[in-house]
């Protein structure tokens, strides 16, 4: 067996022998060049075992290796054995280029510690396509299991049984290391995790524990905004999690047997059953309308004393409901809800959550109403976690509501005013704005669409006019205009929202970042940087919209995707039923998935309290 000693030794006879350095390139005559001189070698020495199994790995791709003079994407690995280890060479855009050298017995030894927190859709989106041959990764979340989140609406009325949605992270990704715990300081200075048992069953005094990292992936997601109201944790359930879908599906059950019982009196079962969702967003309505289909297909039958006591009623502080879906939908959704008898209140703004029900002020009037409910579901928006914000105070982003780590938009105003003054009279005209512009798409790819929709019109209106110079309307912008311009820029734009798709595809994206982060050391394909020379490693991520679904019950939905294409009605309901089945993260929650919605079809809702 080749030792790790003397395959360096070999390696330095071949290094001493070829005349060119890092990074070697191929010669004229790529049979004699370093690297197929030693690949040959490595193949011809050894023993009889040794060297047959290194021919069977070796042997069909060093002739092809060798006849060609671009080692573009080709990744050839040399070493004595496996576990002794060797030397691992990158051939990018015909450069051979050293990536990891190492003679350790742990496989782990000499890899980056990557670690990601959460295992949500960012998460493991990331650590499904990360390559785990370049990193030590390490997963911690405090849930042991990937829940497929479209589908909880359809937990809490029993259509689909919480189960279906939920795979277990270890089944999922068996290569990688996790430790069920929750992350409750992050010190980016010391790159250190502190880390708390998330389980049940904990040893006494061993609760904490540290965790070291080179990379940090933070996937934690978000959780529910209270915006402050007073009364919403105490009263109000919320539908984030797998736990809270089935909260609430037992507290819809217990709603329908109290009000059953002999000694209420008529108003008291009316307000146990009033269902308020405050909140007229895509989860909103799709929760209202699930319970809508729970009330009428199913808990009518079985309650009928009390069936016709029951009402649901949305709050809205907008003027829609839905008002980030094409207005077709968001009309069609509030003329359905007309007709099946649930309310919608637009324009009202909760001021307090009592234990029996919400105060809310109408905008229009001015008035405060109370609004009775058994039970009331909170889906306003989402707020940044603990964790996050502890960690945003430490490196001073206390003013926003997400954690910024785009480098791109930091510091740089000033170097790109000045890049852009040309003739350095500390002015920028028109003209040069519009060509900074221009340039600065790739670099900051939100300003795409900004550009093309505004056209500059708010620039117009801060642009200084010189005196004398009417006719012309010679325009100039100091530094300060500069940036106050692209302040007025980065205010009208809005954040990625807070979706599966969006999550999934940044996860994606930062995954081939690391994958292919050898290369792009050497090999930048991002834009130009402003501060220092040479290029970004990376381009932009760029977000790719591939639609979205609006369930409205009664087996109707509304679609929406690219290119102004809408559809409304059952049809688009079996759309939705083949897109969210094909997306299930395995065949396992696929089958249960499509179960649960035939037995639905053919036994009903399970309205029992377990």
């Amino acid at each position: 067996m080749r030792s790790a000693r003397s395959v360096t030794a070999l390696l330095r006879r071949g290094a001493q022998q070829s005349t060119t350095k890092w990074p070697f390139r191929p010669t004229a005559e790529p049979r004699n060049n370093f690297g197929a001189v030693l690949a040959r070698r490595f193949l011809s020495s050894g023993t009889n075992g040794e060297s047959t199994q290194h021919r069977r790995v070796f042997g069909r791709a060093l002739p092809n290796w060798e006849k060609t003079q671009s080692y573009r994407g080709i990744v050839l690995a040399l070493g004595a054995s496996g576990c002794l280890g060797g030397l691992v060479l990158v051939a990018v855009d015909g450069d051979l280029i050293p990536v990891q050298a190492f003679t350790s017995t742990d496989p782990g030894e000499g890899k980056k510690k990557l670690v990601v927190l959460g295992t949500g859709w960012g998460g493991m989106s990331f650590l499904k396509q990360i390559d785990t041959r370049q990193y030590d990764v390490k997963i911690i979340s405090p849930r042991n299991y990937f829940v497929f989140t479209p589908l909880l609406p359809s937990v809490t009325n029993g259509t689909v049984e919480a189960r279906s949605i939920a795979e277990p992270v270890r089944r999922m990704l068996s290569s990688v290391d996790f430790y069920e715990s929750e992350c409750v300081n992050i010190d980016a200075v010391n790159k250190k995790l502190l880390c708390r048992d998330a389980s049940n069953v904990r040893v006494k005094g061993k609760e904490d524990f540290e965790v070291d990292y080179d990379y940090l992936i933070v996937a934690v997601g978000a959780m529910s905004n209270t915006f402050g109201t007073e009364g919403v944790k105490e009263y109000c359930h919320f539908l984030k999690e797998l736990e809270d879908a089935e909260k609430i599906r037992e507290s819809v059950v217990d709603c329908f047997e109290t009000a059953c019982l002999p000694h209420l009196s008529d108003e008291e079962r009316k307000r146990m059953l009033s269902f308020v969702i405050v909140g007229g967003g895509p989860t909103g309505v799709e929760f209202a309308a699930e319970l809508y289909d729970l009330v009428s297909e199913d808990l009518a039958s079985l309650y009928p004393s009390v069936k016709d006591l029951v009402t649901v009623t949305v709050i809205q502080s907008g003027d829609h409901i839905l008002n980030t879906f094409d207005h077709r939908i968001s009309k069609f959704a509030e003329e359905k809800f007309q007709r099946d008898g649930v309310t919608v209140k637009t324009n009202c703004r909760v001021l307090k959550v009592n234990e029996k029900d919400v105060l809310v002020k109408e905008k229009a009037t001015g008035q405060e109403v109370h609004v009775p409910f058994g039970m009331a579901v909170w889906s306003t928006g989402i707020g940044t976690r603990p964790v996050l914000t502890k960690f945003m105070k430490t490196i001073g982003q206390t003013d926003r509501r997400v954690l910024a780590t785009d480098e791109w938009l930091r510091d740089d105003i000033a170097y790109l005013f000045e890049k852009a003054d040309i003739d350095k009279s500390g002015t920028l005209e028109i003209e040069e704005f519009q060509r900074t512009m221009e340039k600065a798409r790739e670099r900051y790819p939100q300003l795409e669409v900004y550009l093309q929709r505004q056209k500059f019109r708010h620039v117009v209106d801060m642009v200084k006019i010189s005196p004398g110079d009417a006719k012309e309307k010679a325009m100039h912008l100091n530094v300060d205009e500069f940036k106050k311009s692209l302040a007025q820029v980065d205010k009208q734009l809005k954040l990625f929202p807070a979706t599966a798709q969006v999550a999934a595809q940044q996860g994606a994206y930062l995954a081939a970042c690391f994958n292919a982060l050898p290369k792009k050391d050497y090999k930048p394909e991002g834009p130009e940087r402003i501060r220092g020379e040479g290029r970004h490693r990376f381009r932009q991520f760029q977000y790719r919209h591939m639609g979205q679904f609006a369930p409205l019950g009664s087996e109707q939905c509304g679609a929406e995707l690219p290119g102004d294409w809408v559809s409304i009605g059952r049809s688009t309901q079996w759309l939705w039923y083949s897109v969210y089945a094909s997306k299930q993260v395995s065949w396992r929650t696929r089958a249960l998935v499509l179960f649960d919605w035939t037995k639905r079809l053919f036994f009903g809702r399970d309205s029992s309290r377990m």
